[in-house]
């Protein structure tokens, strides 16, 4: 039995509805596209194409994937993050949009200020390090760190596949432990959800590992331990940018004083939290 990709895409977003919602004709065109080799921007060009037997018997355990909760991004394989493309998996979280603020504020330091190295805590999937050693057109040295070597070797794998892995050096570390040095910059996306977020999660949300999640119980620990190690690390005159949860801007900005500054996202929320050292 044959399909065309329009009937295909229907049927799927059909399936897809009690778990996308509003987002289900998207997924649908996404998970469609992987399988046939298209982008999913170019199915109206295949519309009447047909889908054969084997590819819809693939599409059809994708689908089943999804109805189980799993993350799209992990069903994919690969999610795109600062215009470049990331293999995602269970080894790490998944890069988010939010996320994307902190690079643009940390690339906008490194030209603004001219840093000549950067340190990327708690690296995940690489984002960070693998976006500001790719788009800040600089020289610049970049160091990036783990406590799971997993989420490392993902990291260096999406450093591969951006043409950048000569340009980062990969630490094993729990935070500060075994990096050696001090930097220009420093930048983290750290574990920040509180046991009640744990005990509330969503079911994409529960696939991603829970080191990369759980911050302790008020959802402030890494941040504590940065605060209480960070100025030995910076150079004089250097930035630290941390992520935050909407919610954390005043008890992660009390841990830093008075020179912490916060950033919203596009949406009104606090986001990003800047500290800058003295000279």
């Amino acid at each position: 039995m044959t399909m065309t990709v329009a009937e295909t895409v229907r049927l799927a977003k059909l399936r897809l509805e009690p778990v996308a919602g509003e987002e289900s004709l998207q997924q649908a065109k996404l998970l469609v596209a992987a399988v046939i080799g298209a982008e999913a921007d170019a199915l109206m060009v295949h519309t009447w194409m047909d889908v054969t037997e084997e590819q819809l018997m693939i599409i059809g355990e994708l689908l089943e994937r999804r109805l189980k909760g799993e993350p799209l991004q992990y069903i994919l394989g690969e999610w795109e993050f600062m215009g470049l493309p990331f293999y995602v998996d269970e080894r790490a979280l998944i890069p988010r949009q939010d996320t994307e603020l902190l690079c643009e504020k940390a690339l906008k330091i490194i030209r603004t200020q001219h840093s000549k190295s950067v340190l990327d805590l708690c690296t995940g999937s690489g984002c960070l390090a693998v976006s500001l050693a790719k788009l800040a057109e600089t020289d610049l040295a970049v160091t990036a760190s783990d406590v799971s070597a997993d989420a490392l070797a993902l990291a260096k794998e999406n450093a591969i596949l951006n043409g950048v892995d000569a340009s980062i050096g990969w630490i094993e570390s729990d935070l500060f432990e075994k990096i050696p040095g001090t930097f220009d910059l420093i930048v983290c996306n750290p574990p920040y959800l509180t046991r009640p977020d744990m005990e509330h999660l969503q079911a994409e949300v529960s696939f991603e590992p829970c080191l990369a999640l759980f911050g302790g119980e008020d959802g402030l620990d890494i941040y504590r331990r940065i605060a209480e190690g960070y100025q030995t690390r910076l150079n004089p005159g250097g930035t630290l940018l941390l992520e935050i949860g909407s919610t954390q801007a005043e008890s992660v900005s009390a841990l830093f004083g008075q020179t912490a500054t916060v950033f919203n996202d596009l949406c009104g929320n606090p986001r990003v939290i800047q500290v800058q050292q003295s000279e």
